[in-house]
């Protein structure tokens, strides 16, 4: 919602792009059919297609919107999620115009109880957190889409039907210039919480609806407050109220606060209601005197919804069409796009023929056990920031009064923030042979490190299967590298990276000794890492001969 005499688009700060209307072929009786269509062109559908193209494979997005969605959103990415847009060669965008953080405080009567930092160093090349309202999310990946020759975006195109057969899925569309079908052979529900394709396909999510409502606000105000989250219990401005607050780009502020749980939203959204308390908050909370103006609000309620199975026959499900996740934690966003990484590449090895189908059974025991690592999280988060009960309240405002006078009790109201997921339990997840010490685990995703002035170790991962080798002087045994020729000429895409201790002969990186002992590795340890990142097995010392049975389990196969 805008202030009254404002439209939908006409933002203090933002220019929304129009996207016209573009006659396709089948309104013409053309009969194509397209190998991959995805529904929801927002950053999560986008991501996905920008995956494909990424692996040479053709997507159509459609969307029955012809602008980017209005009002801020999700904001907050994390350094996993850029990690992803660097793959995609997007991040540049992003960093340039977002801002990063790397702690929090939280409040309790006015005062500050707690201050989290998330982990970070010089071995990183992106911060933990970066805040950018969604709209420059989402232009930044259709700039990126649009300059694709493998993507189609089709906007003013409304899914209002789908179908599918064991050849492929056949959707309904409506648009300004009439209705028209359009067939493919895999598809990609991104199309949101109220899922037209999972309507389509009868398709319920299941899972707990908490009560707690909040206002979400986007203001202009000048202010030189460092950017970081804070969160505030019981302050003077709203007692009875959780707040939060985030800075964005361009001298704008999120605000969301909590509503009674008696309260009527339809009058707490009135703008009078907005501009009344949000005042109190910017005066009595931030500090803040100066004048500050209304961008947009809307009104949040915390979920923790999931389908049952990601994948139904040909469809795959991504995003928010596949789960409702609470923003406490900044969980949202960042599952949607690893939902499209982990989707997009096994969809493209698929449709390349380097794996079976069944590789996609896969995507739903890992994305779905995220999901479910994230409700456990991001549950306890709400619980604390959205008491459902007496007695949760009753706990929550102990352990706040507690923190309040004593130090040792602030990592009560910790965020849980966001990271990761590790699929350690995976079917394409070599288990570990346990004579490690460090590093990444099979399962979870690679780490960064820094080898140089602006150069770390993921800026040399390839597009598709990367075998990092560690030796002594940049060579490696005559039989891996038979091998991998072996693998190559049976179309496999798997890249050698070679880290060496002393200087590198040939094109390996010259690592350190940090580097070695961050990967547990010594010469002759290697790591075969999947095209999302994800470490599909590890060896202290590598036998040629088992990175077959390695390659064979991380794309679907029997590994027996």
């Amino acid at each position: 919602m805008r202030p009254a005499g404002r439209a939908e688009t006409d933002s203090l700060y933002f220019d929304y792009p129009h996207f016209p209307f573009v006659r396709p072929a089948e309104l013409d009786g053309q009969a194509l059919r397209h190998r991959v269509a995805i529904v929801g062109a927002g950053p999560v559908g986008v991501t996905a297609a920008l995956e494909l193209a990424r692996h040479g494979i053709e997507s159509v997005v459609l969307d029955d919107k012809a602008s980017v969605n209005d009002g801020s959103r999700a904001i907050c990415l994390s350094r996993h999620s850029l990690e992803i847009l660097q793959q995609l060669g997007v991040d540049d965008a992003f960093v340039a115009k977002g801002l990063g953080w790397t702690q929090g405080r939280t409040y309790y009567r006015d005062r500050e109880i707690y201050r989290f930092r998330m982990p970070h160093s010089e071995q990183e090349r992106f911060l933990p957190m970066v805040n950018l309202q969604q709209q420059y999310i989402e232009q930044f990946l259709i700039d990126k889409a649009a300059a694709s020759p493998l993507v189609a975006l089709r906007w003013q195109s409304a899914v209002t039907g789908v179908s599918q057969d064991e050849s492929g899925v056949t959707l309904e569309v409506a648009t300004p210039e009439g209705d028209y079908r359009l067939a493919c052979d895999y598809l990609l529900a991104a199309d949101g919480a109220r899922s037209v394709v999972r309507k389509a396909f009868d398709l319920a999510l299941h899972g707990e609806a908490y009560e707690g409502r909040y206002v979400i606000a986007d203001i202009r105000l000048r202010c030189d407050f460092p950017t970081e989250r804070r969160a505030f219990f019981h302050s003077r401005a709203l007692p009875d109220a959780t707040i939060l607050v985030h800075r964005q780009p361009d001298d704008i502020w999120r605000i969301d606060y909590q509503l009674g749980p008696g309260e009527d939203p339809d009058q707490a959204l009135e703008e009078a209601s907005i501009r009344e308390r949000v005042g109190l908050i910017v005066r009595e909370v931030l500090g803040e005197a100066g004048d500050w103006e209304l961008e947009w609000w809307s009104l949040y309620k915390a979920y923790t919804l999931a389908l049952d199975d990601y994948r139904h026959g040909r469809v795959l499900f991504i995003g928010d069409s596949a789960h409702l996740v609470p923003i406490f934690g900044v969980r949202g966003l960042n599952s949607g796009l690893a939902d499209a990484a982990n989707a997009g590449w096994k969809l493209a090895w698929v449709l390349k023929g380097l794996a079976p189908d069944r590789l996609l059974d896969s995507y739903s025991p890992e994305r779905r056990g995220a999901t479910l690592d994230v409700f456990a999280n991001a549950g306890k988060s709400t619980r604390f920031m959205t008491p459902p009960s007496r007695g949760y309240r009753r706990m929550r405002n102990a352990a706040l009064a507690l923190a309040y006078r004593n130090a040792y009790a602030s990592g009560f109201a910790d965020p849980r923030q966001v990271t990761p997921y590790t699929y350690a339990e995976s079917p394409l997840t070599r288990p570990d042979a346990g004579d490690f010490t460090a590093g990444p685990i099979p399962g979870a995703p690679l780490v960064n490190r820094r080898l140089g002035q602006d150069d770390y170790l993921l800026d040399h991962l390839g597009s598709g299967f990367t075998l990092l080798a560690f030796s002594r002087d940049g060579r490696v045994d005559a039989a891996l590298e038979a091998k991998l020729s072996a693998l190559r000429a049976q179309g496999q895409r798997i890249d050698l990276l070679v880290v060496a201790s002393e200087r590198p002969a040939g094109r390996a990186l010259q690592g350190t000794g940090e580097l070695f002992a961050a990967y547990g590795a010594e010469p002759g340890s290697a790591y075969l890492v999947r095209p999302d990142r994800h470490v599909a097995a590890r060896w202290r010392h590598l036998d040629p001969a088992d990175l077959d049975t390695a390659l064979t389990l991380a794309l679907g196969g029997d590994a027996a």
